[in-house]
């Protein structure tokens, strides 16, 4: 695949010299070209982060763009495939393919500076059980992902001493084949009312956006405060857990509420490693530390500018450490500590998102988001969590099916854990040691779409206070030196086969 993706670098002489990239996942019903439809404009065309989690993939089928003919429009690069898929199609079976490279390099800050490349193949298959055998309403689907390669939010940025919250692709994670998810949904007959069960990852239909998915920084998919509080970073990319999810739509409201497994990778809070035992092939399928339950409502403006507004809330029954006090009652910053955190019964967030175009002429649109997240102070890393920013859809005449954004995204320390490390100013001794704050980014992008199934972007990103305001742990005095404010670039590329 790295031989692919220099082929196709090789023949694209428009793009600014960057150093660093990824090469994504798309979106599996991401549709290739903007379609208006009544009052609704159409939305930014966005890559997806991480494929939708189903394996059908629309119009793939076929050899030629289902609108104009035109065999280099058509959906993804394989099309029919010789005929493979819609003979498959007549059996209720589909197949996608997303292969993915990624070069990422940070100028300045974190522990070093460097380039780091890594890959990523997602395998789905999708069953129709209507089309298949005769049981309408059902859809089967798993996943599989190969990721590859090294990280450096943890080579470079210090992610795995908590460096950076954010990482700076959502696509990094410990190199592994594993399975991804393996569910079965079946909906009543006028789709209004579908139950999921299985294998189940919650950042494909949780805490969700229409404009964030844009974005390169992992911030922007799956945000900062579940990941940085919940038991492996939360039921999401690479991770998945079983579970089942209720979902019902009335007119412009849809609700859904799940309750899932609360540990994917199976270890202690302090022990997450997504390589533990099964977890590293994704079959741990462990239901024995607590549940993560959540429930989220949508509506969606049914005329006018499309828009989409969300609020949602989740409950965890797990233990989860004190930030501040010992197993014994004693300050962690007290040298009498043992230094064991004191264990608290159950951990909550409440979250709130919407998207809203706000400008529309021709093919060309402007959507603002804004997504906010909170959590007690007490048990958590990170209490709030934001992110917002704006996509604007076509930004050049000549360029119809691309997308600019900008986003800013912000995670505060929560208040216990800024009061742990002033404690260990005065209680510990260690005058000089830093008190977290918050973490702060900007990030700029440019998604290019080559081809419908390729597609290239450039992106920028700025970290401030990464950590928080971490101590540098490559310093000689990491007690006095902070993690330096980090400037990273991209060029993401996906192509779907």
């Amino acid at each position: 695949m790295p031989a692919l993706f220099r082929i196709l670098c090789r023949h694209t002489t428009s793009w600014p010299l960057l150093v660093g990239g990824t090469l994504a996942l798309v979106g599996a019903n991401q549709s290739a070209r903007a379609q208006s439809s009544g009052d609704q404009p159409p939305a930014p065309q966005i890559t997806h982060d991480h494929p939708a989690g189903t394996a059908a993939i629309p119009s793939a089928a076929s050899d030629v763009d289902i609108q104009t003919g035109d065999p280099a429009w058509r959906q993804t690069l394989l099309g029919a495939a010789a005929g493979l898929r819609p003979w498959l199609a007549r059996s209720g079976l589909s197949i996608g393919l997303i292969d993915s490279e990624e070069l990422l390099a940070n100028a300045t800050g974190g522990t070093r500076r460097g380039v780091t490349e890594d890959g990523l193949t997602m395998l789905s298959v999708g069953l129709d059980t209507g089309a298949a055998f005769g049981w309408h309403g059902g859809t089967v689907n798993v996943s599989v992902l190969q990721i590859r390669g090294r990280s450096l939010s943890q080579d470079n940025l210090a992610g795995a001493s908590n460096g950076i919250i954010d990482l700076a692709s959502g696509n990094e994670a410990e190199p592994s084949t594993r399975l991804w998810e393996a569910w079965f949904d079946q909906a009543n007959a006028s789709g209004t009312l579908d139950l999921k069960i299985g294998q189940q990852s919650l950042d494909q239909e949780f805490l969700t956006g229409t404009y964030t998915a844009l974005f390169v920084n992992a911030g922007a998919g799956w945000p900062a405060a579940p990941s940085a509080d919940l038991y492996g970073g939360g039921p999401a990319y690479p991770l998945a857990v079983l579970g089942v999810r209720l979902r019902g739509t009335l007119g412009p409201l849809t609700g859904q509420i799940g309750v899932f497994d609360d540990n994917p990778s199976g270890g202690s809070f302090a022990a997450d490693d997504q390589r533990r035992g099964a977890e590293r092939s994704g079959t741990l399928f462990s239901v024995q530390t607590g549940a993560l339950i959540i429930g989220e409502l949508q509506y969606a403006r049914p005329a006018g500018l499309a828009g989409t507004y969300r609020v949602g809330a989740m409950y965890d029954t797990g233990l989860f450490p004190d930030q501040r006090v010992d197993e014994n009652g004693v300050l962690l910053a007290d040298p009498a500590s043992d230094g064991q955190p004191a264990q608290r019964h159950g951990n909550w967030e409440v979250y709130a998102s919407f998207d809203q175009s706000v400008w529309q002429k021709d093919n060309r649109s402007l959507g603002l988001f804004l997504r906010m997240e909170g959590a007690p102070a007490s048990r958590n890393l990170v209490s709030f969590s934001a992110n917002l920013g704006l996509a604007l859809a076509a930004p050049f005449a000549a360029r119809p099916h691309d997308t600019f954004g900008i986003e800013y995204g912000i995670a505060r320390i929560s208040g216990d854990a800024s009061a742990a490390d002033a404690e260990r100013r005065v209680i510990g001794g260690d005058a000089a040691y830093p008190i977290r704050s918050s973490e702060n980014f900007v990030e700029a992008t440019y998604q290019a779409q080559i081809r419908p199934w390729w597609s290239l972007q450039p992106d920028v990103q700025y970290v401030f206070t990464p950590g928080g305001g971490v101590p540098d742990p490559s310093s000689q005095n990491p007690s006095i030196r902070r993690i330096g404010n980090e400037a990273i670039f991209d060029l993401r590329a996906v192509v779907t086969f």
